[in-house]
């Protein structure tokens, strides 16, 4: 099964020591729908398409994997993503 490259923000801790050599993500994506668990995401030099950071689609990948580093984001928009993060855990 081939699948494509997507941008991710990443949203791991610095650890130099993690137990488990492992990153926690949340995938962009140009599909908005309009919920609670989606950030808009301006456009920025380093995306080919504005669109929104899916914290529904939070996920782990081994540090090996990833291809390369694309930017970074305004605290801002980081922060709206944690305040996501905390509603659809339910940690607020």
């Amino acid at each position: 099964m081939a699948a494509k490259t997507r941008p991710v923000v990443v949203m791991s801790r610095y650890d130099e020591d993690p137990p488990r050599v492992l990153v926690l993500y949340v995938p962009l994506t140009s599909e908005d729908r309009d919920s609670e668990y989606e950030v808009a995401m301006p456009k920025l030099p380093f995306l080919r398409l504005a669109g929104v950071a899916n914290v529904q689609g939070i996920g782990s990948v081994p540090v090996k994997r990833w291809e390369r580093r694309l930017g970074v984001l305004p605290s801002e928009v980081m922060d709206r993503i944690k305040k996501a993060l905390r509603f659809a855990l339910d940690l607020e």
